[in-house]
């Protein structure tokens, strides 16, 4: 990609997006709370009289400009990932000094995103074979003018680098610098899919809850995913050791004999 290449900007709506986090984040109080964003400096001065460690729960709120801050219930699934930065936790779009919230734009996209990075995870801390954490679905609808790097000329771009994220930190920040609202990209974990990187709250809405997941460590990858609600478990089988054809992501089937399905989202 080049200066002379300018990317295309699209209006995505998608509703049903979902979004697969860590349980162990609990909702944040102050966000989920009906008051007006514009009152949570005053808010937050109060309740620091008696609660110091406030400013730890909530995260860096400047970081988010007043005008695009969101409240209300669900909204700490917007909020948290622009609150709560670090560069510690770079990822596609960011090097740790400002968030992006990523969504799939389907359940097995999301899926396949955060199996990727759980298993480098658990690679580079040599966790012992097992059921290990519990992840949380959230489903969301996607409103932005983002720019569209899904086009067949990016397909191979240093962008879209499965493993190294130096253009695509670059191009993300040079964006966001002139006033984008985010990315949306081809999946490079789960073939076909989409996902966005979105560098603002409001880009989104109407966070769900929805299931529970944990995700089975085997050693060298994760081969199990169980519905911690429902109590089934999936198998995930990479594409590229069943094939001579490499694939990004992989796909799941179910552990009863004789059947193959995937776990659905909730409706609405």
């Amino acid at each position: 990609m080049t200066a002379a290449e300018p990317i295309p900007v699209s209006r995505v709506e998608w509703t049903g997006a979902v979004r697969i986090i860590h349980s162990a984040f609990p909702p944040i109080d102050l966000f989920e709370d009906i008051a007006d964003p514009a009152d949570w400096p005053l808010l937050i001065s109060a309740e620091q009289k008696t609660n110091p460690r406030i400013m730890a729960t909530i995260g860096n709120l400047d970081l988010v400009p007043v005008e695009r801050r969101v409240g209300g219930a669900g909204a700490t699934y917007l909020m948290a990932p622009f609150t709560h930065v670090s560069a510690d936790r770079p990822s596609r779009f960011t090097d740790g000094s400002y968030g992006v919230l990523y969504a799939g734009k389907t359940f097995e996209t999301a899926l396949f995103e955060t199996l990727h990075h759980h298993t480098r995870f658990m690679a580079r801390t040599a966790e012992a074979p097992g059921w290990t954490s519990q992840f949380r679905e959230i489903v969301l609808s996607v409103g932005a003018d983002l720019h569209d790097v899904r086009e067949s000329r990016f397909r191979g771009d240093a962008v879209l680098d499965p493993d190294s994220y130096a253009a695509s930190q670059a191009l993300a920040k040079s964006l966001r610098s002139s006033g984008s609202e985010g990315l949306v990209y081809p999946s490079v974990r789960h073939a076909g899919g989409a996902c966005v990187g979105l560098f603002y709250p409001d880009c989104a809405s109407d966070p769900v809850q929805g299931r529970h997941f944990d995700y089975h460590w085997d050693g060298e990858r994760v081969d199990l995913v169980r519905d911690a609600g429902a109590g089934a478990v999936f198998r995930v089988v990479d594409v590229g050791r069943r094939t001579s054809a490499p694939a990004a992501g992989a796909e799941l089937i179910s552990s009863a004999p004789g059947t193959a399905s995937r776990p659905r989202a909730p409706k609405g």
